[in-house]
């Protein structure tokens, strides 16, 4: 099997490992861009985790001129709905599922596994998750949106799985709109999903950072 490359950090390296975390970063950024956010969770020291960041593969991106990035999906058409390459979206979703089950075989069960994505990481967390055959403790989507709601089946295993949205009430990216879209949508089909906002443009706070510590915590008890 041929994993994404990734970063990896221990939070108790001395510890055996009992929970993970992978986390997808945004459009034109890799694995790196979330790493340094790990000592900042001040996770508890008998809190043992595994983050993984992994690199998307590099792609041209219409919507900068075919430059070739790193990218989760081509992005199409900038408007608000994001007209998407959904195939690669969903190849990549695949590649992730295949590091959750590496981490199955590393010994860590999957209701101790956590999906996190920021922007087009969020989109590639929802279809993986959501999608997964076995229970994940839960997804933690940043300043993202649901680009396969249309097509995606939820699986019962992850029908409950608890899914917090954060999301920037100034964000320009990513308009405020679309994760409180997502959000709606989750609720009619009986998730367990909760919505937070925060006064940022697309990016990460420390305030949100502290919430997402507390829900991590909660979820991986």
């Amino acid at each position: 099997m041929e994993y994404l490359p990734c970063v990896e950090k221990l939070n108790q390296p001395q510890l055996p490992v009992t929970a993970s975390v992978i986390w997808l970063h945004g459009l034109g950024a890799d694995g790196n861009d979330f790493a340094p956010l790990v000592p900042e969770l001040r996770l508890p020291k008998d809190l043992s985790v595994r983050f993984v960041f992994p690199h998307a593969p590099h792609i041209p991106v219409t919507i900068n001129n075919g430059y070739v990035m790193p990218a989760w999906y081509d992005i199409l058409e900038m408007n608000l709905d994001r007209k998407v390459d959904e195939a690669q979206l969903v190849a990549s979703a695949d590649a992730v599922q295949n590091l959750i089950e590496r981490e199955l075989a590393r010994g860590v069960p999957s209701e101790k596994i956590i999906l996190v994505g920021f922007s087009q990481g969020g989109a590639v967390a929802y279809q993986a998750g959501l999608t997964y055959e076995k229970p994940l403790a839960g997804l933690l989507i940043l300043s993202s949106y649901f680009a396969t709601h249309a097509t995606a089946s939820i699986h019962p295993a992850n029908q409950k799985t608890p899914i917090l949205i954060q999301h920037g009430t100034r964000d320009p990216i990513v308009n405020e709109t679309l994760g409180q879209r997502a959000y709606r949508f989750l609720q009619d089909r009986g998730c367990s999903v909760n919505y937070e906002s925060y006064p940022m443009e697309h990016t990460v706070c420390m305030e949100q950072v502290e919430s997402m510590s507390r829900w991590i915590q909660a979820v991986l008890k």
